[in-house]
């Protein structure tokens, strides 16, 4: 860890950026938890509930990802604006209504309704401000510390998830929905008031943890007119929404899928192998890219995460099931990682909690359409056969995609 020195605290010690970046490992555990994996349980939950079809279920999902992803494109201004635990804490507080209302409402406008706060919320307490924090506090050790605040991506999968699902069977979604609306506010605001901070600059620091300037240099980058039209985006955006609508799809019926397949005591074990997988894809894949290259890992990635949908569609044993999600979290725990640390990459800093809140709405767009995609498959072939090979289909489409990008861009292609 870097040594720092800043006139505000008058001592050298442990750079800041890597105490802001166990905070964010946090409240993304929670977010995730609570208001991403958690999905596949309130899935079968109000399916379940006779008030709604699968279906129907799936929709309300998709509307949750699809607000959070327009929602960003407001908020990235307000990243550039405000202090970031105002935003933060509100988002927290909106995600938290959402969720209580979840095991309230009845009526199918009322659970679109929920869902789009939630999604809100979710967008100003999640991965959009993340990201924007990491990119700003770290330039050389970028990727790593990428890797390690995402890492509570699948934490909260690993361990809120479970203790979800065990609660909604135990207690009954009403209930369950209202704990993990204090859980979400416990578990984001504190953290984000005590660790957050919007820049270096604020406690007159340097990025890494080099040593202060009195006059630090303005964000480099390329503004966000040029990139908005520099033809890699655009087929990069393509390409992570198809990489989306697979592994988002394949993640909200993960439960449904393991539940037709695998003896009910299995299921929560099995429920933690993708995220348990995820950490250490994750974790590899922020040491590795500082020694492959990035363009080529993610391509990698992208067909990996095809070829383990396609094996879910197909396995039949709990090994084969197990195998196959191990595979998806290796690729889930890298590919969220990547996109933001390309936009990073290749624009800069000078506009890129623009970029990459309209990088996120089009991934949004395929994140959407997964889970709604998937549930209305279960519900035409009664089983998650076709279902999974879809989205295989789409991962493998995604990498296609991003392959045709790399060859017509000769910038890239030298990454």
């Amino acid at each position: 860890m870097l040594c720092y020195s800043s006139k505000k605290l008058g001592r050298c010690s442990m750079f800041y950026g890597w105490r802001l970046v166990a905070g964010l490992f946090v409240i993304l555990a929670f977010s995730s938890g609570l208001g991403f994996y958690n999905h596949a349980v309130f899935i079968q939950a109000l399916a379940e509930s006779d008030r709604y079809s699968i279906t129907a279920a799936s929709s309300a999902v998709s509307v949750f990802f699809l607000v959070s992803g327009i929602a960003g494109l407001g908020i990235a201004p307000l990243l550039d604006r405000y202090d970031v635990r105002l935003i933060v804490v509100s988002g927290a507080i909106f995600a938290a209504i959402g969720l209580h209302w979840i095991g309230q409402i009845t009526a199918l406008w009322e659970l679109y309704a929920v869902y789009a706060l939630f999604g809100v919320g979710f967008s100003a307490s999640g991965l959009l401000p993340s990201t924007t924090l990491i990119s700003r506090w770290f330039v050389v050790h970028r990727a790593r510390a990428l890797s390690i605040a995402s890492t509570g991506l699948s934490v909260g999968g690993m361990i809120i998830t479970p203790f979800s699902a065990y609660w909604v069977s135990t207690f009954g979604l009403p209930q369950a929905a209202s704990f993990q609306a204090i859980l979400y506010l416990l578990g984001v605001v504190p953290i984000a008031v005590w660790l957050l901070r919007s820049s270096p600059a604020e406690l007159q620091l340097m990025p890494d943890g080099g040593a202060w300037q009195t006059q630090p240099s303005p964000p480099e980058g390329v503004s966000f007119d040029v990139a908005i039209r520099d033809p890699f985006f655009l087929w990069l955006n393509l390409a992570y929404s198809f990489v989306m609508l697979s592994q988002v799809g394949g993640i909200a019926h993960q439960y449904g899928l393991i539940t037709e397949r695998v003896d009910s005591d299995s299921v929560s074990l099995m429920m933690m192998v993708l995220p348990l997988a995820s950490i250490i894809g994750r974790l590899a894949g922020g040491f590795l890219l500082d020694r492959v290259p990035m363009f080529g890992f993610t391509a990698v990635m992208m067909f990996l995460q095809a070829a383990a949908l396609a094996l879910l569609g197909l396995a039949q044993s709990a090994v084969l099931i197990c195998l196959g999600l191990a595979l998806l979290g290796i690729t889930v725990g890298n590919l969220l990682m990547l996109q933001p640390l390309i936009i990073a990459e290749r624009y800069g800093l000078l506009d890129y909690s623009r970029l990459f809140a309209w990088a996120n709405l089009a991934s949004v767009a395929g994140v959407a359409a997964g889970p709604g995609l998937l549930g209305w498959l279960v519900g035409v072939h009664l089983s998650y056969h076709i279902p999974f090979l879809v989205a295989g289909g789409f991962g493998a489409l995604a990498g296609s995609v991003f392959l045709l990008c790399l060859q017509n861009d000769t910038v890239s292609a030298r990454g």
